[in-house]
């Protein structure tokens, strides 16, 4: 008899071995929602930002430079879909669950990153996610030059800005803004969970997390 492979089987075989460069990011990282919501239909989340995509090439048709098309795919995301950072509530670990981040159109960075990316991407934008100490953010390179957004804020940062923020680490701002793999955003994506159950007291779900860093080659604490 076939039995469905459980979701530490199933994020098993989306991240490969240890060395794996060609991780479906969003797919693994929505499978994360699996252990808080283990009815998840995980197939109607991707559905629904396949959704989305084809709302955005509609938004996007007649854009003929990447600019164009960067500026409207802003607007879509941050404005007309009204996606945001979770100011109220930041360390509910639903921001962290895409399922959720879709439903709520709130969440933190690192998801509205994933998110946001996964979206720019079916528009033939060629998008980054940047784990900046502390807050992560979105860089898309384009002929122009590159544009660095706060996915929290749903805003382009400027140099000025990228420089204050980069000041308490001692670092050059092209050093902090080098992007991160796939494997290393749900590195961290876990991490953040990982600490909002520990000071929850939530051992189960941790327990799960710790599991699934496991599978990702690292230490719970990495």
């Amino acid at each position: 008899m076939y039995a469905p492979a459980s979701p530490l089987d199933y994020f098993r075989l989306l991240v490969g071995d240890a060395g794996a460069a060609d991780i479906p990011l969003f797919e693994a990282a929505a499978s994360l929602a699996l252990d808080a919501y283990p009815g998840l239909d995980l197939q109607a989340s991707l559905e629904s930002v396949d959704g989305l995509a084809r709302d955005l090439a509609d938004a996007c048709r007649g854009a003929t430079t990447e600019a164009g098309r960067l500026r409207r795919t802003l607007h879509f995301f941050f404005v007309a879909r009204g996606f945001a950072g979770n100011v109220r509530d930041y360390y509910d670990p639903d921001n962290s669950y895409l399922h959720r981040v879709l439903e709520t159109r709130r969440g933190i960075p690192i998801s509205l990153a994933v998110l946001f990316a996964e979206l720019a991407r079916h528009v033939g934008l060629d998008v980054e996610g940047i784990p900046f100490p502390g807050h992560f953010l979105v860089r898309v390179n384009l002929h122009e030059g590159v544009a660095v957004i706060d996915p929290f804020l749903g805003r382009s940062l400027d140099r000025e800005e990228l420089e204050r923020r980069a000041a308490p680490y001692g670092l050059p701002v092209e050093r902090l803004l080098l992007p991160a793999s796939a494997r290393q955003i749900l590195i961290r994506m876990l991490n953040n969970l990982a600490a909002i159950h520990a000071q929850q007291g939530s051992r189960e779900l941790l327990d799960l997390v710790e599991q699934r860093l496991h599978i990702l080659g690292v230490s719970p604490t990495a």
